[in-house]
């Protein structure tokens, strides 16, 4: 079967002799229509994340259509249409057992440190493939992943219609963001320096920066650290900052900086299992996330599609399947 494949960092192949996946009795087949290209599959292109062996097929924002299924699962059946929450917890330990399972020390991250779904058909855990009404278009099913990703952070922040809320950067998860809160009435503030992601951001309902100080939420998900204190200094005393984008350097906030202002700080990791995944893909018909699409590419063009993708205003998707889908608006690139 086809396959796009990283095989050093900066070059991803396609094939065409992958092996195919086998079902496991508690497994799902899934035949791939498409996969939401991030910032973590940039980082794997990129070598900033290193894959575990190579050749390696990254990607984990997939959806398809189930083709098998295994043995022992109830539940599924062939022909439903299937995002895959591409976290699976182990479901025992002390973390997923209290709620947190985004915490699980024993996690497996499709695509990081399991194989991606970047292939023509991949092996699911039946639990993880969920089923999703006819109706959606593609760039919605490609952004139902990341999607869940903000709406979680947001659920976990606290906010309300009535706070001032500031976000750093507009890439996908910032766009992402931006929708979830206007969705609860919020109009956010968004700095962002490339023109055409703050564009999208204000056709969401964002404002652009203004220079405004008073926010009572803070989200930053750009995972860029120096634009972090400016924005921190526009907060007010009792703000909370949530902190959404990943980076390996150290805050640069100081015990003053929070102490004095009383800040609260808030990480927030993906999402928890199986609520926020749930939850989130019963409201894609009328959240529609796929607005935060711009560039579509074949399995084909899956070295163009990551080689630009950080460039690019708004979110790319690979297509993969050849079936086309009702109120698809996704722009080929």
């Amino acid at each position: 079967m086809k396959a796009a494949v990283l095989i050093t960092p900066g070059r991803i192949d396609t094939v065409e002799d992958w092996p195919e996946p086998a079902c496991g009795p508690h497994d799902v087949i899934v035949e791939m229509d498409g996969v939401g290209l991030c910032g973590t599959d940039i980082a794997v292109f990129h070598g900033k994340r290193l894959s575990p062996a190579a050749p390696w097929v990254p990607g984990h924002e997939g959806f398809g259509r189930i083709v098998t299924v295994g043995s022992s699962v109830q539940g599924r059946s062939v022909g439903q249409t299937v995002v895959i929450e591409p976290n699976y917890p182990c479901l025992k330990c002390t973390d997923c057992l209290t709620g947190l399972t985004s915490a699980c020390p024993h996690r497996i991250i499709v695509g990081l440190n399991a194989p991606g779904v970047l292939a023509e058909r991949v092996a699911v855990p039946a639990h993880f493939a969920h089923s999703v009404p006819d109706g959606l278009s593609s760039a919605d099913l490609a952004s139902a992943e990341p999607y869940t990703v903000a709406r979680s952070a947001v659920r976990r922040s606290g906010v309300t219609a009535a706070d001032r809320c500031l976000i750093i950067g507009a890439g996908a998860q910032g766009l992402l963001v931006c929708l979830t809160l206007t969705r609860l009435g919020v109009r956010p503030v968004v700095t962002e320096p490339h023109p055409l992601r703050l564009a999208q951001a204000q056709q969401l309902g964002a404002v652009a920066d203004d220079g405004r100080t008073g926010f009572t939420y803070v989200f930053e998900t750009s995972g860029h650290v120096p634009a972090l204190p400016p924005a921190v200094d526009r907060a007010a005393p009792g703000a909370t900052v949530v902190l959404i984008g990943l980076s390996p350097a150290q805050l640069p906030l100081t015990l003053d900086d929070v102490v004095r202002r009383q800040l609260v700080l808030r990480g927030s990791m993906i999402y928890d299992h199986p609520g926020d995944f749930t939850e989130a893909l019963a409201e894609l018909g009328q959240a529609r996330p796929g607005a935060v699409v711009q560039s579509r590419y074949s399995l084909e063009e899956a070295q163009q599609a990551f080689t630009g993708a950080a460039e690019r205003a708004g979110k790319t998707w690979i297509s993969i399947g050849s079936r086309d889908r009702q109120a698809d608006t996704t722009r080929h690139a």
